[in-house]
């Protein structure tokens, strides 16, 4: 029977269960442009936030 040399510590033992992976944020339409933003953010292109513009360009 195999038996480990060392032991394994807990920093690659918890590295080897590790559930990290890179996602997509969700993205939503502006409703004045279209353009494709984060959702609760001022939308890059034209400005707008809620209805309002917020930035002017």
């Amino acid at each position: 029977m195999a038996v480990p040399k060392q032991r394994t510590s807990k920093k690659v033992k918890n590295q080897r269960r590790t559930h990290k992976k890179l996602h997509v944020p969700g993205m939503v339409e502006c409703s004045n442009c279209g353009e494709l933003t984060k959702p609760h953010h001022v939308c890059k292109s034209c400005g707008h936030y809620d209805g309002k513009e917020v930035v002017s360009n």
